[in-house]
């Protein structure tokens, strides 16, 4: 393995640290392998300003501050980011950036309701970056059944384990703006926040994907479990999970549609009868007035999609605004395929109630894009009411409350 060393400050242009020179592992990109060392302590600290970019290899603290995230940051070789409450980074957008937390890396991030964690960028135009994805050794179930698979990140990494427990870490009070970038090769793209094979060891809390072109979350396998989640106005759909995600443990999910969206929720298990159902308790979705799917004429306009044998037990949920767009109509929830019925509806795997479905066209009824078995049918339960979340500077975006919905 080819070394070189660097001073403190000609490492500005991957990390730069703002006390004491210490001692960090970065790729610079000069090739696989090819690390550069800073000479110093052996503790790894960016202390209130810095530039975050390459691979990190060693544990990195970032305490409270303003930085920037350069290029797309790797955490591995069994290293930890360590962010403080009240961080922030401005992420570059002429580049492709993201920060990736592979299988052999964790992070740790924890903010509070008045001090998230925040990671941003200066133009605020959806898809400016990559956001946030993790990559954990819990099982999956890919298409045809296959225990790994390539995500579609383009990162080309692969994904899928054998440990359910796997811990990745925590994120706490973490909010993502303007992510979901679309990669150039027209076949990956990112989402806001995303699991690959996350493990039920890691904690996912009051974190707020906002304004991403993709999906606010995607959970592709694992069982990884999430509480106090916000999608505000993400472009694609505002939770999506496939390659039989198996979360049992969810509760406080709430999005919140404006501007451009398309499913509230879409859910698969990439064609896998053979899986265990999420479970989720106290779900809002609301899709605000004149908001519109990617594409026009889309039928991506209803609240929760099953397809693929997607499943999902979800109570106490409320769902509000889903309209006809033309001669497309919105539900409750809408059933793509007859196999997802028969095999995931009639195992009881599929489950929506209670359920208070309101200011929303064709109530009473699910949709089918098939002709269905059996048409099911909804009595609302108007005691449900929307999640309940507590307000303050972890939702808020340039002054805006974004739990206003929930009032």
């Amino acid at each position: 393995m080819k070394r070189r060393v660097l001073s403190l400050l000609s490492l500005t242009a991957v990390l730069t640290l703002a006390l004491n020179s210490c001692t960090i592992d970065v790729n610079d990109g000069l090739g696989e392998g090819t690390v550069i060392n800073t000479p110093g302590t052996t503790e790894s600290v960016l202390n209130g300003s810095g530039t975050l970019s390459g691979t990190i290899t060693k544990d990195l603290l970032i305490k409270k501050g303003n930085y920037t995230l350069d290029g797309i940051v790797k955490i591995t070789n069994n290293a930890t980011i360590t962010i403080e409450a009240g961080a922030t980074f401005n992420v570059v957008t002429s580049k492709t950036s993201g920060l990736v937390i592979l299988q052999d890396g964790k992070i740790n991030a924890v903010g509070t309701v008045s001090e998230p964690i925040v990671f941003t960028t200066s133009t605020k135009t959806p898809g400016d970056w990559g956001g946030i994805t993790i990559y954990g050794n819990a099982p999956i179930k890919a298409v045809n059944g296959n225990t790994q698979a390539l995500s579609e990140d383009g990162n080309n990494v692969y994904y899928g384990g054998s440990d359910a427990n796997s811990n990745s870490g925590t994120m706490k009070f973490v909010r993502v703006e303007y992510a979901g970038k679309k990669i150039g090769d027209g076949t990956s793209e990112t989402n806001s926040m995303t699991f690959y094979a996350v493990g039920a060891g890691t904690t996912l809390e009051n974190l707020v994907s906002y304004k991403g072109t993709d999906d606010g979350y995607e959970f592709f396998g694992g069982t990884v479990s999430a509480k106090n989640i916000v999608s505000y106005g993400n472009y694609d759909d505002s939770f999506d999970w496939q390659d039989a995600w198996s979360g049992q443990n969810n509760t406080n999910w709430y999005a919140f549609q404006t501007g451009t969206g398309n499913f509230g929720m879409e859910i698969e298990a990439s064609g896998n009868a053979d899986n265990v159902a999420p479970k989720i308790t106290n779900l809002t979705l609301i899709r605000d007035t004149n908001t519109n799917p990617e594409s026009a004429n889309s039928p991506e306009i209803s609240a929760i999609q099953f397809k693929k044998h997607g499943t999902g037990i979800f109570s106490n949920v409320y769902i509000s605004g889903y309209k006809n767009i033309g001669s497309q109509k919105a539900y409750a929830v809408l059933l793509q395929d007859l196999a997802t019925e028969n095999s995931q509806l009639a195992a009881n795997k599929i489950k929506v109630e209670p359920i208070n479905y309101v200011n929303s066209d064709n109530p009473g009824v699910w949709g089918y894009a098939y002709t269905p078995a059996t048409v099911k049918t909804i009595t609302n339960a108007s005691t449900v009411t929307k999640v309940s979340l507590t307000a303050g500077a972890w939702a808020t975006v340039d002054g805006v409350n974004l739990l206003a919905g929930l009032q």
